[in-house]
């Protein structure tokens, strides 16, 4: 099972997106986990993520997230795809991040 991090700076509307993407996989019988937290807890949280996206606010701290987990693929969020809350958008950006 796949399992994709969401990280932001505070996690509410990032939790909603959490839960659109969570219908979207579930919509496609896609097994994955998907979480939110805020950047700070990168380590403890994502270091064995199969994907971490970036809320559009942290875009910033890209760099920094990809050294504290090495190897794993880290990207930021469209702002669009993030405004519009598109669950099912940000999932298959994921998972061809992780292809």
């Amino acid at each position: 099972m796949k399992k994709i991090v969401l990280l932001c700076a505070a996690g509410m509307s990032t939790s909603m997106l959490v839960k659109k993407m969570q219908e979207a996989a579930a919509a496609e019988s896609y097994e994955c986990s998907i979480a939110a937290y805020p950047t700070s807890e990168a380590n403890a949280k994502a270091s064995d993520a199969d994907v971490i996206l970036l809320g559009p606010q942290v875009r910033f701290q890209k760099n920094k997230i990809a050294e504290l987990c090495p190897g794993i693929p880290v990207d930021a969020i469209d702002m669009r795809m993030y405004g519009r809350m598109d669950g099912a958008g940000v999932l298959k950006y994921a998972q061809s991040l992780m292809a």
